[in-house]
């Protein structure tokens, strides 16, 4: 039913998110919290949507548009390494801006040019994971999980093996700039992403003067009679190094904690993890998400819920709530690998034409490190508490995971 002006509510009628008890885990809050509408709205009139439809709905670049620099901008972030990368990344654009800067990118990772990838990212988990087995307790997340995309993304730039280490720091370091919205965070991490910059910057020149046949010369080849200033042409690196690091990592190390800590599921993986692993890499990003929303602002005024969302609205929608949708996955609260109902277009990556660029290398990095855990420690166990992922916003943190891969 359409509704009348009359009846139409605006953004200041929702209601507005209730107090959390920090005690329960972000699913149980967002339970709490869808249970009062559709939508509701945060402190500052930010609108929040929960349903799978509303998310895909709100991807639309018909009716939003992508954040730019908006977020520094309320944090007072002025010149910097910061404000560098938000104005020329790729991520935080809109329109031709971000198709030219997309453009260059897109095919060096289109699934085909990635399966051709799988035997090396495979060998990579394989040197990652053998040296551990038998050794004890085993540091999941600096040990396994963070190398794994580090390692892939160093590889594919042609970083030195010398190097990787210090890439891997600078990475993991230099990250918090797009999973924090505290000024004082972003301030400590901005040092290491000046220092990444400098050494991707460094790369950049040294394939410019000698082009080889990898994937940088080929990116600056796309790039030599294009839009993109050297900034721009540096950032878009950047960004890709970030943007497929971190929330690979805690990908790998939720998935793996839930097999884990769901031994019917370990056992069927274990069997046959070639013909499983892209069925549990799919559920492990579904179950528990590591971005915790996506963010847009609204681009002209429009109806959401009976709602009448205006011009320049900030909205929220969450991933986490998305995710379980009943309307969309049958008992959506449990974690299984045979699970049917995915949507061909995993919500996990976005969609529109901000969709994630590394989808296709995302995928084969968790899928060939759960296989190789599998094959390599079936009888590995979780040390310890189940690692949790906590966020309602951005991408989300995790605590510590120990296991034993004897």
């Amino acid at each position: 039913m359409t509704k009348t002006d009359s009846q139409t509510l605006q953004v200041k009628d929702l209601p507005v998110y209730p107090p959390r008890d920090k005690a329960i885990d972000d699913h149980a809050y967002m339970k709490q919290v869808m249970r009062l509408g559709p939508l509701v709205r945060d402190g500052y009139f930010g609108v929040h949507t929960f349903s799978h439809q509303h998310m895909l709905d709100m991807l639309s670049d018909d009716l939003t548009r992508q954040l730019e620099t908006e977020g520094i901008d309320l944090l007072g972030i002025g010149a910097g390494a910061i404000r560098d990368f938000f104005a020329n990344v790729m991520l935080f654009s809109n329109g031709t801006v971000h198709r030219n800067r997309r453009a260059p990118l897109a095919r060096a990772f289109a699934f085909p040019i990635v399966k051709a990838m799988r035997a090396d990212i495979r060998a990579a988990a394989t040197a990652i994971i053998k040296p551990l087995l038998g050794g004890g307790e085993v540091d999941f997340l600096a040990d396994v999980a963070g190398p794994m995309p580090a390692r892939i993304i160093a590889g594919i730039l042609g970083v030195p093996e010398r190097d990787i280490p210090h890439f891997t720091t600078l990475v993991y370091s230099s990250i918090r700039v797009l999973a924090s919205r505290s000024r004082g965070i972003l301030l400590e991490a901005e040092a290491d992403l000046a220092r990444l910059n400098t050494y991707v910057a460094g790369v950049l020149a040294d394939r410019a003067k000698s082009p080889q046949q990898d994937f940088l010369s080929a990116y600056l080849a796309r790039v030599a009679d294009s839009a993109l200033d050297p900034t721009e042409v540096r950032v878009q690196i950047v960004g890709l190094i970030l943007a497929g690091s971190d929330t690979t990592r805690s990908s790998i190390a939720t998935t793996f904690a839930r097999l884990l800590d769901h031994q019917d599921q370990w056992e069927m993986f274990k069997a046959d993890p070639d013909a499983l692993k892209a069925d549990v890499t799919a559920e492990g990003l579904r179950y528990d998400p590591v971005v915790g929303s996506l963010s847009r602002i609204a681009a002209q005024d429009f109806m959401l819920a009976g709602v009448r969302i205006p011009t320049g609205s900030v909205l929220f929608m969450s991933m986490i709530a998305a995710l379980r949708d009943p309307a969309i996955y049958a008992d959506p609260d449990r974690f299984n690998i045979t699970r049917k109902d995915h949507p061909a277009l995993h919500p996990a990556f976005g969609g529109g034409g901000h969709r994630c660029l590394g989808e296709a290398l995302a995928r084969v990095e968790i899928e060939e490190t759960l296989s190789v855990l599998a094959e390599l420690a079936p009888n590995a166990r979780l040390i310890g508490p189940v690692p949790t992922l906590r966020g309602l916003t951005g991408v989300r943190g995790i605590n510590g995971m120990t296991v034993a891969l004897g």
